[in-house]
């Protein structure tokens, strides 16, 4: 399986996303700024894998600082910090890795500077690993919803090239194959940058999954026809109160989604759920350049001078979600904010098909 980013060489190596389906190159990343324009310009996207690139990012960064000192290492990794967390605002993974990578150093810092050099590296490459076996935990705890027969609705792409490997949205889907069941996906194409139609069509084609890519306005005339049974999708940020920022239209899916009676499941990896912020209303939403819109391949397609609004996320409200999905089981939007009381017993919180 091709991998979104990989630790190569003393390097960062991304794949060029922007480049899917039609040609498949890697961008060797020699320092943070190539990780940070690489994040910012979609060429490696979905909210695990920029935060996996970022901490690589840092890691590789760390290695051409001269310091005589842990403040002096410290001061200097600040900025490059800073630069990598202002690539993506709504996703939470880069800022949790940031956060990660320095708790690290403070635990270590009466080590050697080309020790806490090594350690870094080492962090970045645990994060890419615990990342894939986060996915394969949300893929059994989801296939429990999915029957033998079923067609999944997605939106966006949040699959292995979203993350470290195997996905989160379609962890769930791969592993339900892999028990025998026949599972049919339906992709949003996902405008303005066409995730769905390039990048999950893509993924699921390689993995021998049967899928059929629509347009963003088709989902809620086959909703109605009673070809959807389920959806899932993935978040880049979940808040306390089991609200959901995703791509843009991902809100518009859950409401068609509740209106036709169909399940709504979001995978959420618990490094994507913010803890900190009580609601959705609280999430920044990024805005991302006119041209996504104006143009496609280069090809203008709207007239000269017009206004865009090109939001790259909105927030489904927790009412709309039937469940969120994570490596721990899949729990009510109500009841994530238990995950981090002490002493929770997970297994009277968890939810079953």
């Amino acid at each position: 399986m091709v991998k979104a980013v990989e630790w190569i060489d003393d390097r960062v190596r991304i794949l060029d996303q922007s480049k899917l389906p039609h040609e498949v190159t890697f961008i060797d990343c020699t320092d943070h700024l190539l990780v940070a324009d690489a994040i910012k310009t979609l060429k490696i996207r979905g909210a695990p894998a920029i935060g996996i690139a970022a901490a690589m990012g840092l890691a590789r960064a760390a290695q051409d600082i001269s310091a005589s000192g842990f403040d002096e290492f410290m001061k200097a990794l600040e900025p490059i910090m800073d630069t990598l967390l202002m690539t993506r605002p709504t996703a939470v993974n880069i800022k949790w890795a940031m956060e990660r990578m320095k708790k690290l150093l403070l635990k270590n810092r009466d080590e050697s500077i080309d020790r806490l050099k090594a350690l870094l590296i080492d962090e970045a490459k645990a994060i890419l690993e615990e990342d894939i076996e986060v996915n394969k935990a949300i893929g059994i705890w989801g296939a429990q919803f999915i029957r033998d027969g079923d067609t999944v609705l997605t939106h966006c792409n949040a699959g292995a090239l979203a993350t470290g490997g195997y996905g989160t949205a379609t962890a769930p889907i791969l592993v339900a194959k892999e028990q025998g069941k026949s599972v049919r996906v339906v992709a949003d194409e996902t405008r303005p940058v066409l995730q769905g139609a390039r990048l999950t069509a893509w993924e699921l084609m390689q993995a021998g999954v049967d899928v059929t890519v629509i347009t963003d306005n088709s989902a809620g005339a086959l909703m109605r026809k009673g070809e959807i049974d389920l959806c899932i999708v993935g978040t880049d940020r979940t808040v306390r109160n089991g609200d959901v920022a995703n791509k843009i239209g991902t809100y518009m899916v859950a409401v068609l989604a509740r209106e036709n009676d169909i399940p709504f499941y979001v995978a959420a990896p618990l490094s994507s759920i913010d803890f900190s912020i009580p609601s959705g209303d609280m999430i920044p939403i990024e805005l991302r350049p006119d041209e996504e819109v104006t143009h496609i391949r280069g090809q203008q397609i709207t007239p000269d001078g017009v206004k865009v609004l090109n939001m790259a996320f909105d927030v489904t409200p927790a009412k709309y979600v039937t469940a969120i999905i994570t490596e721990k089981g899949a729990f009510r939007p109500k009841d994530i904010k238990k995950l981090t009381y002490r002493g929770v017993n997970l297994e009277e919180l968890r939810i079953k098909a």
